[in-house]
């Protein structure tokens, strides 16, 4: 059956026009920050605050500190389960590009970056909860995950991804409110100082289904450390000026989405344990609703289950079962 799934892919620029459009989750970030009357304000102020976190990690000949700026893109990735035409929003990550303005030359970036999934929402805010209704102690299905996982590595492996993209995505996210993190002597110029984690987090287990390897950084001048979820060898596979861009975009919308931890007022020390209750932060200018965020993670669980789980239980139930990465 697996023959007959198939991906397509549509992308969107994201700048201070971006409108979300129907087949955007409505809880992916940057959706999010394109809502509301300071919608096109918080676009351009996102975009500004990418741009100088940019040119300050690629300061050399750099002199003004005005060299480059950074165009993104969202990538929708639609999956046909049947080979009807009827598709489902599956995957949505950013696509970075690297304008220098002094040799007038546009690159590639990175992709992956944000990284949303209608199925993850399903996992997480439906299976889950339901999973741990009455429950005494939380625990987890023994197949959470494997399906959201075989489907993103289908797509890695599919011929749509390697047509349109030359480098396996590099997803960057924030780090667990309740695990500690320890920093270690292995520094790197870009990436920064990276840190350990003694044991796994439900994130980190969930993405290892999807073949993703991780390692904790804190780059140069940010207040904590970021989560880099990557196929490969993230510190030689990737350009200095590629992994700026994920750090310079991430770190934005991080400290948008999680100012205690991204934009506190104290750098992360030998120990870090991270806090949304961490009282000394600074607030950035644009306008994000957290909340509004996560009761609509449930709702589109709840679609993702009626639309997609139940109506194509059994084919996915097989494919996935025969499927090995």
């Amino acid at each position: 059956m697996s023959q007959n799934f198939s991906f397509s892919i549509q992308t969107t620029p994201f700048d201070e026009h971006y409108q979300p459009s129907n087949n955007t989750r409505a809880t992916t970030n940057f959706a999010n920050l394109a809502r509301g009357e300071r919608r096109q304000d918080n676009l351009r102020d996102t975009l500004r605050m990418i741009n100088n976190r940019f040119n300050a990690l690629a300061d050399w000949d750099n002199t003004n500190g005005n060299r480059y700026s950074v165009e993104l893109e969202i990538v929708s990735v639609e999956i046909d389960i049947e080979g009807n035409g009827q598709t489902f929003p599956t995957i949505e990550v950013l696509k970075t590009h690297i304008l220098d303005h002094k040799t007038d030359t546009r690159v590639e970036g990175i992709v992956g970056n944000n990284f949303s999934s209608y199925v993850r929402d399903y996992d997480f805010s439906v299976l889950l909860q339901e999973h741990n209704k009455n429950q005494e102690h939380f625990s987890v299905p023994t197949d959470f995950g494997e399906l959201h996982g075989n489907i993103f590595q289908s797509f890695i492996t599919s011929k749509t991804y390697k047509e349109n993209f030359n480098k396996l995505p590099v997803i960057c996210l924030s780090v667990s409110e309740n695990k500690a993190y320890h920093r270690t002597k292995n520094q790197h110029p870009i990436l920064g100082v990276e840190y350990h984690v003694n044991e796994s987090s439900l994130t980190e287990n969930y993405f290892k289904k999807m073949g993703l390897n991780v390692r904790y950084f804190m780059p140069p001048n940010s207040a904590a450390p970021l989560a880099f979820y990557f196929f490969g060898d993230l510190l030689n596979d990737y350009t200095n000026l590629e992994l700026i861009s994920t750090i310079s975009t991430m770190e934005t919308f991080q400290k948008i989405y999680r100012p205690e931890i991204y934009n506190a007022n104290a750098v992360a020390g030998e120990l870090f344990k991270p806090s949304l209750k961490h009282p000394d932060h600074s607030l950035t200018h644009i306008q994000y609703d957290r909340e509004e965020r996560s009761q609509l993670a449930v709702k589109q669980g709840k679609l993702t289950e009626e639309h997609f789980i139940k109506p194509y239980q059994a084919i996915l139930e097989q494919w996935s079962a025969q499927i090995t990465y």
